[in-house]
């Protein structure tokens, strides 16, 4: 548990400073701190402040104050404190505010929270990994500022809060959360939030003819499902957006099995589909003036009697054909089924998808960055504003005609693979076949998702919650 106020003054006993090298070379202090402390960014170093108090000093190094700077500083905070076993202390946000407004108190909430979060765990010593509440006060706040700020906070904790959610949906072992245990879950957590519910099931797909879904999850023993959850709160506006996420629970690759030093991640191929959950729950707790779908195609893709096999063609939602070449392939069939639905039954005027979708996307970008494959300019220059504004690192990647063919097939409508190159592309291609020529974007998160070696300060090891603040960001 974590508790945030934001307060003019503090009287805690630690406090949080942040400052540059420029600012730090000014200061006046004993010549040991400046020996041992710089204001390196992210370099930590407590010292007694003249009021026999002590400070914990944050650097900045020359950095600006970018979101991802002040979520990085907020967490590096928390996480120093945590370590030294101090629960109760202030930050002092004057000089982000300074720098960047009070819209830095969203900022640092949510960095907060995610400096502080450690994720579930699952043993006989559940009582040992209980964590002490943390209190947090943010100062630095100018009286007139005081009731902006608090606002400002109560946003930034609901952003925060829902990466924190889908940080454990992704992590929850593929045992713990099958497809309706995910359905549950998010109908669950969007309860009195005015989002409302509606879970497909096995028996409504077969009648609906969701070939797609039917074609990777049906031969599980635990069942696929299809839940859509809807948020109209804009009814003067005709814009509804459909954010479509991939929600394959556990992916062993099928019959095209993948290599035994992967498996371990394959219970978080539902990422995208926590991306989605986590950013609708934000819109509505943060009460924002829009219209989204968020729609999850649920499943598991695992080696079965009934399982798909390549050389198999089969039918899909959206009524054409697909020749599958490759059973780990699975996502993007999946996602044209409900790109298909929200098109034709939602009647969305603009489509996202998001999925751990291709390793293709990991060698070209690491774990820092996610590809993106958008058909509109004006739907990618909103979402570029959407990724400055939350911190996030995205790369948009070139379409020509030479990559459409490559899904051309001989046998069917359209193949689920393409050449041993452009993997990243030709996944989102096969994708926006089924968009029926909306305005449309993918977003390919298989390297962002999830990393063994955290990059950045707000980051633990296991899920990182990629997405859900960027397509907060998108909606105005």
């Amino acid at each position: 548990m974590i508790m945030i106020e934001a307060v003019v003054k503090s009287s805690e006993a630690f406090q949080v400073k942040f400052i540059t090298k420029e600012a730090w070379g000014k200061t006046e202090c004993p010549d040991y701190a400046q020996r041992l402390f710089q204001g390196e960014y992210l370099q930590a170093f407590f010292l007694k402040n003249s009021n026999e108090q002590i400070d914990l000093l944050i650097g900045l190094g020359d950095n600006d104050c970018s979101s991802k700077e002040i979520k990085e500083a907020s967490a590096k905070a928390v996480k120093e404190m945590k370590q030294h076993n101090i629960c109760e202390f202030s930050i002092d946000m004057s000089h982000f505010i300074e720098k960047k407004g009070i819209f830095a108190i969203r900022e640092a909430a949510e960095g907060i929270l995610l400096g502080d979060y450690e994720g579930p765990f699952f043993g006989d010593k559940v009582g040992d990994k209980e964590k002490k509440e943390l209190q947090v006060s943010l100062t630095g706040i100018s009286e007139e500022g005081l009731e902006a700020a608090k606002k400002e906070l109560e946003t930034g904790i609901h952003i925060g809060e829902s990466v924190v959610w889908a940080r454990d949906m992704v992590n929850m072992p593929g045992n713990h959360f099958k497809p309706l245990d995910f359905a549950a879950e998010i109908s669950k957590k969007m309860e009195k939030t005015g989002v409302v519910c509606e879970l497909i099931s096995l028996k409504e797909l077969k009648k609906l003819g969701m070939k797609g879904l039917l074609a990777v999850g049906e031969s599980s023993s635990n069942e696929p499902c299809f839940f859509i959850f809807r948020y109209l709160a804009d009814p003067d506006s005709k814009e509804i957006t459909a954010l479509v996420g991939k929600g394959v629970t556990c992916d062993t690759g099928g019959y095209c099995l993948k290599p035994s030093n992967s498996m371990l991640g394959i219970k978080g191929d539902m990422a995208g589909g926590a991306a989605v959950a986590g950013a609708v729950l934000a819109l509505a707790k943060n009460k924002a003036k829009t219209n989204v779908i968020g729609l999850i195609p649920m499943c598991e893709n695992r080696i079965a009697p009934g399982s798909l096999v390549p050389g198999d063609v089969i039918s899909s939602y959206g009524g054409k054909t697909i020749e599958i070449c490759n059973t780990d392939a699975e996502g993007r069939l999946i996602l044209a089924d409900a790109v298909a639905y929200a098109v034709k039954n939602e009647k969305v005027t603009r489509v996202l998808d998001i999925a751990t979708l291709t390793g293709a996307v990991v060698n070209m970008f690491g774990f820092s960055t996610a590809g993106v494959v958008c058909d509109h300019d004006g739907l990618f220059a909103r979402f570029k504003e959407a990724y400055r504004l939350s911190g996030e690192r995205y790369w948009r990647l070139p379409v020509y005609e030479e990559q459409e063919r490559m899904i051309e097939s001989k046998i069917a409508d359209i193949r689920n693979m393409g050449e041993s190159h452009c993997g990243t592309i030709t996944a989102a291609l096969f994708i926006k076949a089924f968009a029926e020529a909306k305005p449309w974007i993918h977003l390919d998160i298989a390297g962002t998702a999830w990393v063994d070696s955290p990059l950045f300060e707000y980051q633990s090891k296991g899920a990182t919650g990629a997405g859900v603040t960027t397509l907060y960001y998108l909606f105005p």
